[in-house]
């Protein structure tokens, strides 16, 4: 082996410096890489597929089916606990409490029935489904007859505004239904449970519309009856829809039959079902949204072309019951001309949102003897707690201002008895003429004589000595102030 020169090794090592020196310029001079739009936009998607993805803690098919049909059964102690909890969210309706509300909320299982509706039609099990509305129809049932019976024995029978609040369902009840009952369904098909199923219980408020139309059948106001019911419908329809969305999503197994013609039989009733569950809660949507649309529109209108310096809306109503939206609003103050109002009302027919609807407008004149009975009559008819609140704060206000205003003539008041009566001069003339007085002080004060029945303004002194003081003294003491203070009548305390 021969050994290697010096000079050759110095010679690799200068080449290798140079052929790293030359790799690592080349490097530097190498463009940067360019991230094109479409692979920003394929990361994206896979970013949010991977944070949306359901399997992620996703129980199987038969534990989530096993765990809502325990949900559906409706016997035994399931039974008095509906009870129990209709009590409690009666007596919480009753009471206007909403805590109470919530807490009987929680308790209810009307949640599992209405599940099961939706499971059944997702995977074409007709039995769970006729299983599911029996049992849901007789909690039904047994919640209206608890709450008719509370309410019928309840000494209290005005309407509290929990209870008004389940009377008239808006286009917000049929959304907080939808994504409720998918958060519920979604929720369900975990293995680790969340508490988003009593989430969606007290969300979707099931139990009281139940307890509303309870009332409105104990108190024969059968608005309150059909309004909640329709209330209670919408809730259940749409979380019956959620669920089977999210297990038609899921890709569950659906009931297969081994009878051809059954098996038509069954998908023809499931079919059915879910074209008479979705058809009325599209209309529902529908005319909810359309009504809400409206009644926005108008108090809009309203607002903006109801604007007069001597006359002001009082209230505003939008009745939709009728085959014409009618649009009644109420004002008080000076009269408004009729060519104004007709002005207003060509205004409304070139809305197309209020085109078609008929506006009613009443006038409440201030007179002498003050307003008219129709107008007063109207007043307590609209009067809502806002305006009454409203009315609280302005004399709330009112009551400070005078306190304050009291506070104020109190210490002008003090301030002028002192200008009056030169206290700070006499009292310094006093010491100059008694070195031992500690104390002093004069005021004018009424004195009532009970014999006479007479009222009179009386000066008194009151000077405290250190040390004992001569009855000569005291009388002396006594002619000086009634001579400084000009007093025809003064009374000496000493002390």
């Amino acid at each position: 082996m021969n050994a290697e020169s010096p000079k050759e090794s110095t010679d690799a090592a200068a080449n290798n410096a140079a052929d790293e020196a030359a790799n690592e310029a080349q490097a530097q001079q190498k463009p940067p890489v360019q991230i094109s739009p479409k692979r920003v936009i394929v990361q994206f998607l896979s970013f949010l597929k991977d944070r949306l993805n359901l399997s992620d803690d996703q129980a199987t098919p038969e534990e989530t089916s096993d765990y809502i049909r325990k949900g559906v059964e409706f016997n035994g102690p399931n039974v008095w606990i509906l009870i129990f909890a209709i009590f409690i969210a009666s007596v919480g309706l009753n009471m206007n409490s909403t805590a109470v509300v919530i807490g009987a909320m929680l308790i209810s299982p009307l949640m599992g029935p209405i599940m099961g509706i939706g499971l059944g039609a997702g995977i074409n099990d007709f039995g769970l489904i006729k299983r599911a509305a029996k049992n849901l129809g007789f909690m039904v049932l047994i919640s209206v007859a608890t709450s008719t019976v509370y309410f019928f024995l309840s000494p209290i029978s005005d309407a509290q505004s929990e209870l008004l609040a389940r009377t008239q369902p808006t286009i917000w009840d049929v959304l907080i239904a939808l994504f409720g009952g998918l958060a519920g369904i979604v929720a369900g098909s975990r293995k680790e449970k969340s508490n988003a199923i009593p989430g969606v219980a007290i969300a979707t408020a099931l139990m009281p519309p139940l307890c509303t139309a309870g009332y409105g059948l104990a108190t024969a106001q059968w608005t309150y009856f059909f309004g909640a019911f329709y209330l209670f419908a919408i809730n259940s329809v749409f979380i019956s829809v959620s669920t089977l969305v999210v297990v038609r999503f899921l890709k569950y197994p659906q009931k297969e039959f081994l009878d051809p013609v059954r098996a038509l039989k069954v998908r023809r009733w499931i079919a059915a079902f879910v074209i008479v569950t979705t058809l009325p809660s599209l209309y529902i949507a529908y005319n909810l949204v359309r009504d809400s649309v409206f009644e926005r529109e108008a108090g809009v209108f309203v607002s903006e072309n109801f604007l007069f310096d001597n006359a002001q809306v009082i209230s505003k109503t939008v009745n939709l019951d009728g085959d014409v939206p009618k649009i009644e609003v109420a004002l008080i103050g000076e009269p408004i001309m009729p060519q104004v109002i007709e002005n207003i009302k060509a205004k409304m027919k070139l809305n197309e949102r209020l085109d078609g609807a008929e506006l009613v407008v009443r006038q409440g004149a201030i007179k002498e003897e003050g307003l008219d009975m129709a107008t007063v009559q109207l007043m307590n008819q609209n009067m809502k707690s806002g305006i009454i609140e409203d009315l609280y704060k302005r004399n709330e206000e009112v009551l400070q201002s005078k306190e304050e205003r009291i506070n104020t003539l109190e210490k002008e008041i003090v301030r002028l008895r002192s200008r009056e009566l030169p206290i700070g001069d006499i009292s310094r003339e006093l010491h100059a003429s008694y070195d031992n007085v500690r104390e002093f002080t004069l005021m004018k004060n009424p004195v009532f004589t009970a014999d006479s029945m007479r009222l009179d303004t009386v000066m008194f002194a009151y000077v405290k000595f250190n040390g004992r003081v001569s009855q000569e003294e005291k009388t002396r003491l006594s002619n000086w102030l009634q001579v400084r203070t000009k007093c025809d009548s003064l009374r000496l305390v000493l002390e």
